[in-house]
């Protein structure tokens, strides 16, 4: 993490003047925050899905069950699997997971797919989609309790793995990647309707990088990506005077050892 002036901080990959996200990929995180989910790979035709917004309980209830986030994290991490594949990665037996996949496919969340051709093995992938849920404001207890469980698990699970993956790029072994990916932490003013729009125009630019499997360059991977912006609890403690913005956008020639810095004002 790099800390910057002008209460605004965070770090783009080495030698990159700017960084975007390829694709997100990941089980379903959200809540009345305007929480979605742009779940799985592109579809095959390169179209944008229309978001969709998931209030019926039932189908919350199906999504927030423990172990059908953890199939959807794999089948999006890793792709199509079976349920025999499915079971040996998550320490299950196939008939449970036969199961949660067919519940996932009855609410859409999965379907079958072209497999190896192996027998008459069945094969499964996440079916992508922006998935919306209702607002906070919208949501009676019952389905908050629902909403607060499946963002327990989703947080949870991207916790889990990105200390996986600096676990995996901490050793002599690590590649380009371990350099990679970017992280920032930012502060901005907003009214709730800029916030609205801030957080449409992140979907739009998942969208623009997102492409079918045939489409993949070699050398691409899976890149999770995460957004959680919220207001300020209103008792926050006010921050300092904001540094003068000197050198605000500029960016340090590559090579040095700043390459990856940026100062912004936000505020």
């Amino acid at each position: 993490m790099v800390h910057h002036q002008g209460r605004s901080e965070g770090c783009a990959p080495s030698g990159a003047a700017k960084a975007g996200p390829v694709a997100e990929s990941g089980p379903p995180v959200g809540s009345g925050r305007a929480g979605a989910d742009e779940t799985g790979r592109a579809r095959a035709d390169g179209a944008v899905p229309a978001p969709e917004e998931l209030s019926d309980l039932k189908v919350l209830k199906a999504l927030a069950q423990p172990r059908r986030q953890q199939m959807l994290q794999h089948l999006t991490v890793h792709g199509p699997a079976t349920s025999a594949t499915l079971a040996r990665a998550l320490g299950l037996n196939t008939g449970a997971t036969s199961y949660h996949l067919r519940e996932l496919a009855r609410y859409g969340f999965v379907e079958e797919t072209d497999g190896t051709g192996h027998g008459r093995e069945r094969w499964w992938r996440a079916v992508p989609g922006d998935r919306r849920f209702p607002p906070r404001s919208r949501q009676n207890a019952e389905t908050r309790l629902v909403m607060d469980e499946l963002n327990h698990l989703s947080y949870a699970a991207d916790l889990e793995l990105f200390e996986q993956l600096q676990r995996e790029s901490g050793g002599a072994e690590a590649d380009e990647w371990a350099d990679a990916f970017p992280y920032s932490r930012g502060t901005m003013r907003l009214t709730v309707a800029e916030l609205r729009d801030f957080f449409e125009e992140y979907i739009a630019l998942l969208n623009r990088y997102k492409r079918p499997d045939g489409d993949t360059p070699p050398g691409a991977r899976t890149v999770l990506t995460r957004l959680l912006a919220f207001p300020a609890p209103t008792d926050a403690p006010a921050a300092g005077p904001a540094a003068a913005p000197s050198d605000v956008g500029a960016a340090v020639p590559p090579g040095t050892p700043d390459d990856n810095r940026r100062e912004t004002e936000t505020s």
